[in-house]
């Protein structure tokens, strides 16, 4: 399978619902604003989303997938039966634990929303009133999306990389479809949609996997609940790959609390909008290599390929640090032009788009370390090993927690999301380490080569669109055609300038380019 195809696959689907998360987010702004209304959703929306990271792109993928492919590889075994067995099992314990936990939570929604936001700073009880009432309406998204994590770990076992990938997609429209025909002068009313539209949404990308999985001929049946071997074995190693998996989402909750209960309304929203810019490269590249690699370091480690894994994760640590490095400068030298573009209108105003730039700067710090988990964890997953990533996941948010409590007072919006990128760093450095010590992974020449090579491309850039700022920024705030065209103009402007200077400090040559083309 080529490496480079598959992500292109998963990349551009997963950058399409970006892009319209995008879009759904400038007519939040628009509609909801930056105050206690948005907090509130967004706060209510943190358990959910955070939960999807964690559950669907992490810890049950790491877990599922390398059990599901050694069951469908086994050459003693039936191959695709023997996988489906398998999932069948796991639904049967699954699903009733979820169907629990969910009730769990809607009882417990005072508590839950309370742990969320610190309480919120200076909320009335009416206003906490409401904020408890949508985490209510949003809860059962999260037994909706772990359904929908099991058969897309199936179907990305199976390399349709492609279903998974495309069900964010119903997310995003469903949300926008609720913000354009069912929103309201009053912010509050709008907000109560939004969380409606959150738990449809799920709904909607269960029918959407569960049909794929019958075109790819998986037809899962409902057993009575067991605990055999392997379901046994699933579970022990479900938990630890959960914090693992998520600790840059855990770390993000820290944050949104102490944002919420230290910091002035419009914090949370101050972070929340710089972190959906933030996630559009990480989705693009860190989901879209994670999602590829866990499955295909599985197969060749099963078929005892180890040279072969190496030069997997090589060519992902490359492709990862080639997308990261531009992504990165131009998010801290272009933040305040691309916020405006898209979210300076209706009730986000000038003071909102200044104070969500300076708080995606500080994300931006530690997006190469966000990628990066996604590029080195799976060698410890596809080698069954999910104890690891939650040992330092745990020492990275004690990193976080220690960092929030010293920024968030003197740098305000900023704090948090520093602490996070910092965190984040840490953590990249305890799992290259490891790695490096146990002798699964050794960067070879060619990714030697190219990683300063590539850095020195992406500062060349930064430099290019620092001066290229005060010719557009004047369009980023007129009309919607004329903003969102100014920003697309910078945007390739950078990415143009990126290119030639890969090649003029030798990062790649036209061979590798016109190899690139033919594949």
């Amino acid at each position: 399978m080529n490496l480079t195809r598959a992500l292109g696959s998963v990349g551009g689907l997963t950058l399409a619902s970006r892009v319209l998360g995008l879009v759904r987010d400038s007519l939040f702004a628009r509609f909801v604003g930056a105050g206690f209304a948005s907090d509130a959703f967004l706060i209510a929306f943190r358990l959910p989303n955070m939960f999807r990271a964690l559950f669907a792109e992490g810890a049950f993928s790491a877990a599922f997938i390398p059990m599901f492919n050694r069951k469908v590889a086994d050459p003693e075994g039936r191959g695709l039966s023997d996988g489906v067995t398998f999932a069948e099992d796991a639904l049967s314990v699954l699903l009733p634990v979820l169907i629990v936990m969910t009730i769990i939570m809607e009882i417990a929604a005072w508590p839950v929303t309370w742990l969320l936001s610190g309480g919120f700073n200076e909320a009335t009880p009416a206003q906490f009133a409401f904020a408890v009432e949508l985490s209510r309406i949003t809860f059962p998204y999260l037994l909706l999306i772990s359904l929908v994590s099991l058969l897309g770990g199936i179907l990305n076992s199976l390399h349709r990389f492609w279903v998974a990938a495309a069900a964010p997609i119903l997310l995003n429209l469903t949300l926008i479809a609720a913000l354009l025909f069912f929103h309201s002068h009053e912010p509050l009313f709008t907000a109560r949609n939004q969380a409606i539209a959150v738990t449809i949404s799920g709904a909607l990308q269960l029918l959407w996997l569960a049909w794929a999985c019958r075109r790819a001929g998986v037809h899962l049946r409902f057993r009575w609940p067991r605990l055999n071997p392997d379901v046994k074995k699933l579970l022990s190693l479900i938990w630890p790959a959960a914090a693992g998996a998520g600790a840059v989402q855990i770390n993000l909750v820290i944050s949104t609390a102490l944002a919420a209960s230290l910091l002035s309304a419009g914090s949370v929203s101050y972070i929340y909008f710089a972190d959906r810019l933030n996630q559009l490269p990480l989705g693009l590249i860190g989901i879209g290599l994670g999602t590829v690699l866990l499955p295909t370091i599985s197969s060749q480690l099963g078929r005892g390929e180890e040279a072969a894994a190496m030069e997997t994760q090589n060519r992902g640590m490359e492709l990862a640090l080639f997308f990261t490095l531009p992504a990165t400068v131009a998010l801290i030298v272009c933040g305040g032009p691309i916020v405006a573009a898209l979210f300076q209108h209706g009730k986000f105003n000038p003071g909102d788009t200044v104070a969500t730039a300076q708080a995606l700067a500080a994300f931006s710090i530690g997006l190469p370390s966000y990628i990066l988990v996604k590029v080195l964890t799976p060698g410890y997953y596809a080698r069954q090993d999910t104890k690891t990533p939650v040992r330092f996941a745990t020492i990275s948010i004690g990193v976080n927690l220690i960092l929030n409590l010293a920024f968030i007072l003197p740098l305000k919006h900023m704090g948090p999301p520093l602490a996070t990128a910092l965190a984040s760093t840490v953590n990249v450095w305890m799992l290259w380490h490891e790695l490096r010590r146990r002798g699964h992974f050794t960067p070879d020449a060619q990714l030697r080569r190219r990683a300063w090579r590539l850095a020195a491309a992406a500062l060349l850039m930064g430099g290019v669109m620092y001066f290229a700022n005060d010719l557009f920024r004047p369009y980023t705030t007129g009309p919607s055609l004329e903003r969102w065209g100014a920003m697309f103009v910078l945007v390739a402007l950078g990415g143009l300038v990126y290119v030639a200077a890969t090649f003029l400090f030798g990062a790649f040559r036209l061979a590798d380019a016109r190899r690139l083309i033919r594949r």
